[in-house]
């Protein structure tokens, strides 16, 4: 993520009172900070989103996740304008998607924006093809041509074999991977997630994750993911949002989240992860000039000691230094091999217990 790049996603205080007063009932919510059972008790209504506010970057993905009725769902709607905000806004790049026409939006979500669901909503009648062609088919995009773009996606989920087949002969993980096969066939600049994986085994889960790495890190797109488990949106996540109550608790990287949770609630969700995999290397390190002013001529050549780049965790770091059977130093290195800092065993030490 490019730091002068221009968000895919702004939402900007975003509301969604269901009820019979819902501005009434926003109005207090802002004014009093209101529980969620306050509200329904005082004005028969519930926040199913409450001032959320977010920016989502190209090529990135941005897990949103917390207990069942926090919020999540309702969220991503507005994102395609499924849901109509109380209040706030939603800009795809630089438009407001709240302004535009009818006409309009259906233009954004048949060539912006694709959804997949946990519920995959394929046509059983059609084939697996046909499926995946359907987002191209609205577009009014030539059969020949949506049907080669629909077998190329379909390569890339490792389903091109089964092109001519009916979504009852499939899975449902390979009805999951036609889903995300569809998705991608439009080329959208983004595409929302809605607990894509969650009613799948667990084993069968894994593999469709690493499949949606796999495929992430070769097209580079932009992604909103939605799941309950922590797990899941620490492994797929750049960064993770965690709701409350229709609210973010907490926004970060899944090392902040784990290793500098802000509140009670963050912290009941991150108990019991091990941080060895989230601490990384750039949090431990001390400067070039710190070290060697305090081991003099051992930080002379650091070129003889191992290295590591700056994102290298802190699990690999104690490997790296048990195998090694020494108390060397070990180097961080940036993307041009540049050394920008050095670990020690005692900063590794003080990684472990923290």
């Amino acid at each position: 993520m490019k730091a002068d790049a221009k968000p895919v996603v702004r939402c900007r205080d975003v509301w969604k009172i269901f009820g019979p007063n819902p501005a009434e009932a926003m109005e207090a919510l802002k004014r009093d900070n209101l529980a969620r059972a306050e509200v329904l008790e005082r004005f028969h209504a519930i926040a199913g989103v409450a001032g959320v506010s977010f920016d989502v970057y190209p090529g990135e993905i941005l897990c949103i996740m917390g207990l069942s009725g926090s919020g999540k769902s309702t969220l991503i709607r507005h994102v395609n304008r499924l849901v109509e905000p109380t209040a706030g806004q939603v800009f795809i790049g630089d438009q407001d998607i709240g302004a535009v026409s009818q006409k309009e939006l259906r233009r954004l979500r048949a060539e912006k924006i694709s959804m997949v669901f946990q519920n995959t909503g394929l046509f059983s009648h059609w084939n697996v093809r046909d499926n995946v062609a359907f987002g191209l088919e609205v577009r009014k995009i030539k059969r020949a041509e949506r049907l080669a773009i629909a077998q190329e996606k379909l390569e890339l989920v490792h389903l091109g074999q089964w092109a001519d087949r009916y979504p009852s002969e499939l899975s449902g993980g390979m009805q999951q991977r036609v889903g995300l096969a569809r998705a991608l066939a439009t080329d959208p600049e983004l595409i929302l997630m809605d607990e894509p994986f969650s009613a799948l085994d667990p084993l069968i889960r894994r593999q469709l994750q690493d499949e949606f790495l796999r495929i992430w890190k070769t097209l580079n797109k932009t992604a909103l993911f939605i799941t309950h488990d922590l797990d899941e949106a620490i492994r797929i996540g750049d960064r993770i949002a965690i709701m409350k109550e229709g609210r973010f608790v907490q926004i970060g990287t899944p090392e902040e989240i784990v290793t500098n949770p802000k509140d009670d609630y963050v912290r009941d969700f991150v108990h019991g992860i091990s941080k060895l995999k989230f601490i990384r290397a750039h949090s431990l390190m001390c400067g070039i000039d710190q070290y060697r002013g305090t081991h003099g001529r051992r930080g002379a050549n650091l070129e003889r000691y191992s290295s590591v780049t700056e994102n290298t965790d802190l699990d690999s770091l104690i490997k790296l230094k048990v195998n090694a059977s020494n108390y060397d130093p070990i180097v961080v290195v940036d993307s041009a091999s540049s050394p920008i800092g050095v670990i020690t065993v005692t900063d590794l030490l003080n990684g472990m217990r923290s």
